[in-house]
């Protein structure tokens, strides 16, 4: 599949979502294209049952994966693998794996606050596979689920 191919695909995923979910998560995509060490940079898309999963990783293999941005229906948040063990002195990650912690975006401008990008380079240095900053990085679907939860919050539902 051509890159242009799958920017479309995505951009397709991200349409099904509500206008502020859509927003801000191109918004976050487009900062964190920008922040992580491009051109090397490879999206893993995965467009799973329960979110849709833009995913950052020095290849194009799932367990490369360093970060991701997840649409859900209400919300987008910033996953980091890894995140159980990152220095957080300001408590910002959420969850209680034993391994993966995110952080609810509010705004797109919450990746560009300090301790979010404290957490951002301690999740990049910390990858067992550096990011290539000259090599070929490309947007690759993954995964795209026969079936799949509503992707806006229905007016039945809480």
């Amino acid at each position: 599949m051509s890159e242009k191919s799958a920017a479309r695909q995505l951009d397709g995923f991200i349409e099904k979502y509500t206008p502020e979910v859509a927003a801000l998560a191109r918004a976050a995509v487009a900062k964190m294209r920008v922040r992580l060490p491009l051109p090397g940079a490879f999206l893993l898309v995965y467009d799973n049952y329960n979110a849709l999963a833009v995913a950052f990783a020095p290849t194009d293999r799932t367990a490369n994966v360093v970060l991701s941005v997840t649409l859900y229906p209400r919300w987008v948040s910033l996953f980091f693998r890894g995140g159980a063990h990152l220095p957080d002195p300001q408590k910002l990650l959420k969850g209680s794996g034993s391994t993966v912690r995110h952080i609810l975006l509010e705004d797109a401008k919450d990746l560009d606050k300090p301790a979010v990008r404290a957490l951002i380079d301690h999740a990049v240095a910390g990858s067992a596979k550096p990011m290539d900053r000259k090599g070929a990085g490309r947007t690759v679907i993954k995964l795209m689920a026969a079936r799949k939860r509503p992707r806006r919050p229905g007016k039945d539902r809480p």
